[in-house]
């Protein structure tokens, strides 16, 4: 997979305050994100947010996209700005496979995870083979569950929850300046036919996103498991976020970021009525064959 990751493009979602750093892949059955049968291209999204005298990335990327991601954070901020990471999954490539070269490169002040040893589990760059302590010198900055970090001297509040949804351990986070929800892998489920893009879908945009697409696309890939489930909690989780926040731009970690309030609102929803048609009491959980499409 990562031999055909070439293309990457910068999005700006706020200047001076929010950028996805976007870096294009071919959805040919071998990408875990997507169904097997998914055809076309996505891209991963890792997020800057910038302050005059600090910065966060949330989420690292890929490997074989480093170069890329070092360049477009480069063009966006000096090498010397206080720089935060916040990996959104810390078992997860995508969000931790670059802390390393990151925090041997650019000025990384910390990196906010919910575990003290993490930076154990962060050792995939050069720098770890060649006996270097880049890691040992990472500051570590615990989360709890929930709470609110100031970003930068004015405190821009930047608002933490564990995912309401998951496989793994996950985390959701709010931008209140941009009004932004940054959903790791939850919303993923927009890519396109050609590789470039557009990699974000408005309101008033033609939008092919229908019921039947969200739940194929939770059902094969990392939900295979919500049929069935008591999955009122679960959207009662997510109702909570959302009811709690003016949100007029999901940030998935992979797909086209969704802008306008019209268009969350309408994923918002769709997300809603899949997960109540699998819910306990109307679904039935059963054995799923691994190769099984539903």
């Amino acid at each position: 997979m990562l031999g055909q990751m070439a293309r990457s493009h910068t999005l700006t979602l706020a200047d001076g305050k929010l950028y996805a750093l976007q870096n294009t892949f071919e959805l040919d059955g071998r990408v875990s994100s997507y169904p097997a049968k998914a055809r076309g291209y996505s891209v991963s999204n890792c997020y800057l947010l910038t302050e005059p005298d600090a910065a966060w990335l949330i989420d690292t990327g890929f490997g074989g996209h480093e170069p890329a991601l070092r360049a477009q954070i480069e063009s966006l901020i000096s090498r010397d700005r206080p720089l935060s990471l916040f990996p959104l999954r810390l078992n997860e490539f995508m969000s931790i496979q670059n802390i390393e070269p990151f925090a041997a490169y650019f000025n990384v002040k910390e990196c906010f995870t919910a575990n003290p040893d993490a930076a154990l589990w962060f050792d995939f760059g050069a720098g770890s083979d060649n006996g270097r302590d880049t890691l040992h010198k990472l500051k570590i900055t615990t989360i709890r569950r929930e709470e609110t970090v100031p970003l930068g001297a004015r405190g821009r509040a930047i608002d933490v929850y564990q995912s309401p949804i998951r496989l793994i351990a996950t985390r959701w986070i709010y931008d209140r300046a941009t009004k932004t929800l940054f959903t790791s892998d939850m919303f993923t489920h927009v890519w396109r036919d050609r590789p470039d893009g557009p990699w974000v879908l408005g309101d008033g945009e033609v939008d092919a996103t229908d019921f039947d697409h969200v739940r194929s696309f939770l059902l094969n890939t990392r939900y295979w498991w919500l049929e069935g489930v008591d999955t009122a909690k679960l959207r009662q989780g997510i109702d909570r976020i959302f009811d709690r926040h003016e949100i007029e731009t999901l940030a998935p970690g992979y797909g086209c970021v969704l802008r306008g309030r019209k268009t969350v609102e309408r994923h918002y929803r769709l997300l809603d009525d899949v997960l109540r048609s699998l819910d306990k009491s109307v679904a039935r959980s059963r054995y799923v064959d691994r190769d099984e499409e539903r």
